[in-house]
């Protein structure tokens, strides 16, 4: 049993009034009487709250997270007493989230059930575990509360970003990508073969309207055409130290697995092969491509296990063990990181190696934090000096993709936040133009 708030205010009035009793009898009779009506109140509220469990709490929530997502969490509350009942509700949240505010006041009634939500954002992949669930019961006299221990214990996998997915497949489904930033890229050359004749929408290339199917059924008809298929596309992730930097709350290393997850969807869904390859000091997972219908579930599991680590990345050994294991050419999407000039220099003549025998897509980032610095205006001779060596780095950032392109190689520089969809931008440019290997 818990005392409430109301019970400890009206208890100090009562002892007040008893007190200054002694100075005005009057209101001694009046605090005796008054005590009496409290302690009776008291009592009653206690039998109704406690003469039979009448609360029960469920909470509902998916089995795995979705990482950089919000993942709502729902608690459904029953109530059986015979009267409108109040009730705190506390959700035991993963340490891991650090929430002081999953408290929620709900009042019911009489035999019914009614419901709060509220959403977690994870930024690690890992297993977080869920407490019990407190529901702290009082009647409207609201003297005593009755605590209630419901819910198991219990624990949820947080894995890459995979409600993106079903985001994307929606607005696939449903023709509205541009949405999400993904570009109408224009059709280059005549190498693609013919699928199918479809009624035309808005967007679709003027070129490609067919005149007699249009004639036939008195609107406008289009041709579609399927560019080539079975490409072989790997998400090669670096998960070096340089990928242990972090943005919102999230690691390079995650932002670039979920946009790994969410291009091989996307490849798949454009009938590529997609397959995973992960390193740092040694290359540990190399998933083969195929676009057989278990395979997202593969890079799933796999990307989810993937743990960071602090070792320096070793190009020459990715090199050797690609060049080795992986003998039809390739699209190789790195996702890596290069704090300047200096360590491009030292990686070079590996991704040049990689290049010669694949096609090697470079994505790497840009601090979008340091952008907003340069942006804002200098007040002091220090703050002219800060700018300036962040001026620089940014310029390295922009001669790294000057270099790489000298070299034949294909870069993409962007920000966390945008990785997903400035990757699928790219990947669909180049399928577009018949550059994938």
């Amino acid at each position: 049993m818990f005392l409430t708030r109301r019970f400890y205010l009206t208890l100090t009035a009562l002892v007040l009034t008893i007190g200054l009793g002694y100075a005005y009898p009057i209101l001694f009779a009046i605090g005796k009487g008054a005590l009496w009506i409290f302690l009776t109140v008291v009592a009653i509220d206690f039998i109704l709250l406690y003469h039979k469990k009448a609360i029960t709490a469920q909470r509902i929530c998916a089995d795995r997270f979705s990482n950089g997502d919000d993942n709502e969490v729902a608690i459904s509350l029953t109530n059986e007493y015979p009267f409108k009942t109040y009730t705190t509700i506390i959700d035991e949240a993963p340490l891991i989230f650090q929430r002081r505010d999953v408290k929620f006041p709900l009042a019911i009634a009489a035999h019914s059930t009614g419901e709060v939500a509220y959403t977690l954002r994870p930024t690690e992949r890992g297993v977080y575990a869920f407490g019990h669930i407190r529901v702290f019961a009082r009647t409207l006299l609201g003297m005593v509360e009755r605590r209630y221990t419901q819910g198991e214990k219990k624990d949820v996998k947080v894995y890459p970003s995979y409600l993106m997915l079903n985001h994307y497949e929606l607005l696939a489904m449903s023709n509205n990508l541009t949405e999400m930033g993904i570009k109408r890229i224009r059709r280059v050359g005549n190498n693609t073969e013919f699928e199918q004749i479809k009624e035309y929408v808005e967007g679709d290339e003027y070129r490609t309207i067919n005149w007699k199917a249009s004639a036939r059924k008195n609107q406008l008809m289009v041709n579609v055409y399927q560019d080539e298929r079975s490409q072989q596309i790997y998400s090669v992730i670096d998960k070096g130290r340089v990928m242990q930097q972090s943005f919102n709350g999230m690691s390079l290393l995650d932002y670039s697995i979920n946009a790994a997850l969410v291009l091989s969807y996307v490849a798949i869904r454009r009938e590529d092969k997609a397959g995973l390859i992960t390193f740092s000091g040694n290359m540990d997972t190399l998933l083969s491509p195929s676009r057989r219908p278990g395979q997202m579930q593969h890079i799933l599991e796999a990307l989810y296990a993937q743990k960071a680590n602090f070792d320096e990345t070793d190009y020459s050994n990715l090199c050797v063990n690609v060049n080795n294991r992986i003998s039809k050419r390739s699209l190789l999407v790195l996702y890596t990181n290069f704090s300047g000039m200096t360590a491009l220099q030292r990686e070079l003549p590996y991704l040049k190696l990689l290049n010669r025998r694949h096609r090697l897509l470079v994505v790497f980032f840009e601090d979008a934090e340091m952008s907003n610095y340069i942006r804002e205006e200098k007040h002091s001779t220090l703050e002219y000096y800060q700018h300036v060596i962040a001026e620089k780095f940014a310029y390295e950032k922009r001669l790294i993709v000057s270099t790489l392109r000298q070299h034949g190689i294909l870069s993409l520089l962007t920000t966390p936040e945008k990785l997903s969809i400035d990757v699928i931008n790219k990947y669909l440019e180049m399928k577009q133009r018949q550059i994938l290997t």
